[in-house]
């Protein structure tokens, strides 16, 4: 097992980082900041970050097979084409609440993009209850509601053999899975296969690797904790040098290396002063598994 290494390689103190996708294609890590309302994408070669502001929350990105990207942006799902700095609404969700937004979204590995809506928080982590619900977009830009009544839609990703879909909904500090039909997009059968212990805080984002262990970063936890979805065991903890670690992600050359978002919103003086890299970027290296690559949306 070689030494884990963890380094800050951008240090933007985003108010809330979130939604790590490599970008193969360009070599760069994109990431949103959600309260910042820009949409960011570090790149591996020049080590630089460049940033698009949009005009609302923006809580996920995509790769889009057509080319650009795709975000969830409020309540819509919108297109981004990164060079021409445009984004297009594609539709809209969740038009009777005007209070909610979009949080953590995923591409499955047939081109659905999957994203949770929830009410805007009042402060981290506390907000109107059992407002949001599961949405995905499909290729032809139709969208289908999987279910409501969800506190803070979070980390989402596919079993390698695509037949179970693991997500989490934050406030029920439960790492679940459900069923999985590809063909049709359809989830069934919800079970709990992880509950935080106390000292793990909040589930946020969450990656899988190629051994079909999941990864989950832990909100108020500072860590990412790697999981058997299988056994329900915690099989390993990388504690991280800020408290509010919020998704993570493998990118790099070979899919080696796992990146980690991290976010400042909700952090007085002197618990920044504490952390200063709260809102960075992170890469950890020396983990010994590699990640899926990320699936384009087809549409």
């Amino acid at each position: 097992m070689s030494a884990i290494k963890i380094e800050c390689v951008a240090s933007e103190g985003y108010r809330i980082g979130e939604s790590p996708v490599w970008d193969e294609k360009e070599s760069a890590l994109l990431c949103v900041d959600i309260t910042g309302r820009k949409v960011c994408r570090w790149s591996s070669v020049t080590k630089q970050v460049q940033a698009i502001s949009v005009d609302a929350p923006v809580s996920s990105v995509a790769l889009r097979k057509s080319g650009g990207y795709v975000i969830t942006l409020g309540t819509r799902f919108a297109a981004l084409k990164w060079n021409e700095q445009l984004v297009t609404t594609i539709t809209h969700v969740d038009k009777d609440k005007p209070n909610n937004r979009f949080n953590d979204g995923k591409v499955d590995p047939a081109g659905r993009y999957f994203a949770g809506t929830m009410a805007e928080e009042i402060c981290p982590a506390v907000l109107e209850r059992h407002q949001g619900s599961l949405y995905s977009l499909h290729s032809d830009l139709s969208v289908v509601k999987h279910f409501d009544q969800v506190d803070i839609s979070n980390g989402l990703d596919w079993s390698l053999d695509h037949k179970t879909f693991f997500y989490i909904d934050s406030l029920s500090y439960s790492v679940d899975a459900f069923d999985y039909d590809l063909q049709t997009g359809k989830i069934g059968n919800r079970r709990s296969i992880y509950k935080l212990e106390k000292e793990e805080s909040i589930p946020d984002g969450m990656c899988i690797d190629t051994e079909g262990k999941l990864w989950v970063a832990c909100y108020d936890g500072g860590r990412v904790i790697r999981l058997d979805p299988e056994t329900g065991k915690r099989l390993q903890t990388v504690k991280l040098p800020v408290d509010k670690t919020t998704s993570c992600c493998f990118g790099g050359k070979d899919y080696s290396e796992m990146y980690v978002t991290s976010a400042s919103d909700g952090m007085d003086k002197e618990w920044l002063s504490r952390q200063p890299q709260a809102g960075g970027i992170f890469k950890i290296t020396g983990l010994g598994v590699k990640g899926v690559p990320p699936y384009p949306f087809a549409g």
